[in-house]
């Protein structure tokens, strides 16, 4: 209505001024058409919105993201060879049948942690099971449930203990920080040796892939399960190019040596056991 009006305004004005011998007619209307679209230009103007600046001005800082720096954990190099001094201990005369808990007292004095060989002998867990052959099949204990016979006299039915029983016995003395590797690649072994940090494993006492013949089959409370009477334990503490280097308990030897390609067939042969311990 206003713009109506405004129109009406000017014409009149344009009436009045001009001379009656001009065409007053043709001139009014071009100029009418004039001030529509000046009138329509501005309306558009008027109805768009001001252009937005989205340039950063310094009254914006406080709104822009922060961000936050991630630390990231250095990686562990694995090293072309590692030689770790950790204490050896002899599981000879008083367990000949010890060779795990006695693997497991070295780690854990190469952690720092006093204990004797003996003691842990009498807190690891024990698999009740005696020793029967039924329908022509052995009926034993279960390494995984805990040690299976006598660990004292070779005179004796035995066998020994895998990694779950020492880990919870490892665990007593060192609680949260005994680290399970087992099921890990080789090559895990070696970061964490490359950390500084020796392995309790489970081989066979000719640190070889063994043949078939090796093994039999137990039926066990748990279910059937094949074992080998050479299965032993040490502590690995380093490798090279040629060679896996660890403590046997069963010779007394420190730093012994052994082809690391054949250790290495006979640690996965054995299920791929293994423990550590985290010093953090």
């Amino acid at each position: 209505m206003k713009m109506k009006g405004m129109m009406f305004n000017i014409v009149a004005i344009c009436k009045s001024l001009l001379p009656l011998k001009y065409d007053r007619r043709k001139f009014i209307f071009s100029l009418s058409i004039l001030i529509t679209a000046t009138l329509l230009a501005c309306s558009r103007d008027q109805a768009t919105p001001p252009s937005v600046d989205t340039q950063p001005t310094e009254t914006q800082t406080d709104s822009r993201p922060i961000q936050v720096k991630q630390e990231k954990k250095p990686e562990i190099k694995i090293k072309d060879k590692v030689s770790i001094d950790a204490p050896i201990i002899n599981q000879l005369p008083e367990l000949p049948r010890g060779c795990e808990v006695t693997s497991l007292a070295m780690l854990l004095e190469h952690a720092g942690i006093k204990t004797d060989k003996m003691k842990l002998a009498k807190e690891l867990k024990k698999d009740p099971a005696r020793r029967v052959i039924k329908n022509g099949k052995v009926h034993f204990g279960n390494p995984h449930n805990g040690f299976v016979g006598d660990m004292y006299s070779f005179s004796k039915p035995g066998l020994g203990v895998y990694h779950e029983p020492i880990q919870e016995l490892g665990e007593k003395y060192m609680p949260g920080k005994i680290v399970n590797l087992s099921g890990k690649t080789f090559q895990d072994l070696k970061i964490t040796l490359s950390e500084g940090k020796p392995v309790w494993v489970i081989i066979n006492a000719e640190y070889r892939e063994l043949p078939d013949s090796y093994f039999q089959t137990w039926e066990t409370a748990s279910g059937p399960i094949k074992i080998t009477m050479e299965e032993h334990s040490v502590l690995v503490t380093g490798y090279d190019d040629q060679h896996v280097y660890f403590n046997d308990p069963l010779t007394g030897k420190k730093n012994k040596k052994a082809p690391i390609g054949d250790f290495e067939k006979s640690w996965v042969q054995m299920g791929s056991q293994a423990l550590t311990y985290n010093a953090e």
